[in-house]
């Protein structure tokens, strides 16, 4: 049965307004609409790099040479290159979602103790809806920033790395302060 024959029948056996305006904008979408062409030049070069790389099978799932990329033709290079875009978006997601909780746990440990940090990042990572919104919120970043969120990752990591905590500070001002109290001693005598 074709849409418009679908849509007739929809209508004539209801006459309801609300259903009318919900059906409303499938009418307009186009069914059978070709892709556009696209300039798979980019494409390809990205594809080259990847097979340069070596990870041309754990990313799109087949081992490709440099000859065999140049000679894919168009809608290949799309459809691996879509691939390629998954796998990144997936890694990007999986290692912001990483350092994001890493470093949220270590904020947190800050003003409150917390008993096992690793246990509590697996726990959050294995949350369903923590780890559903989290990754879309990532995978919305990747898509809006592309490159530029590897600076945020970068520095996520470096956070990750660091130890925030007050026992180096206490440690220093112990240190120092035997020496300024024996300077004050000797400034006084």
């Amino acid at each position: 049965m074709s849409f418009e024959k679908l849509w007739t029948f929809i209508m004539a056996e209801q006459n309801d307004s609300a259903l009318a305006e919900v059906l409303a904008p499938l009418e307009n979408e186009p069914t059978n609409a070709p892709e556009p062409a696209a300039d798979t030049t980019a494409l390809r070069e990205q594809l080259a790099v990847l097979v340069n790389t070596g990870k041309c099978k754990e990313a799109i799932g087949v081992n490709l040479s440099q000859a065999q990329v140049k000679q894919l033709d168009n809608k290949d290079v799309m459809k691996y290159h879509k691939r390629y875009e998954t796998y990144v978006g997936s890694k990007t997601t999986e290692s912001m979602t990483e350092n994001f909780l890493t470093w949220s746990i270590k904020a947190v440990g800050l003003a409150v103790k917390i008993d096992d940090p690793d246990a509590l990042k697996n726990e959050l990572k294995n949350n369903f809806i923590v780890h559903k919104e989290l990754s879309q919120f990532f995978g919305g970043l990747a898509l809006k920033y592309g490159g530029k969120l590897a600076v945020v990752n970068t520095a996520m990591i470096t956070a990750k790395h660091v130890n925030f905590s007050n026992e180096q500070i206490t440690e220093q001002i112990t240190e120092q302060s035997s020496v300024i109290t024996e300077e004050l001693v000797s400034i006084t005598e």
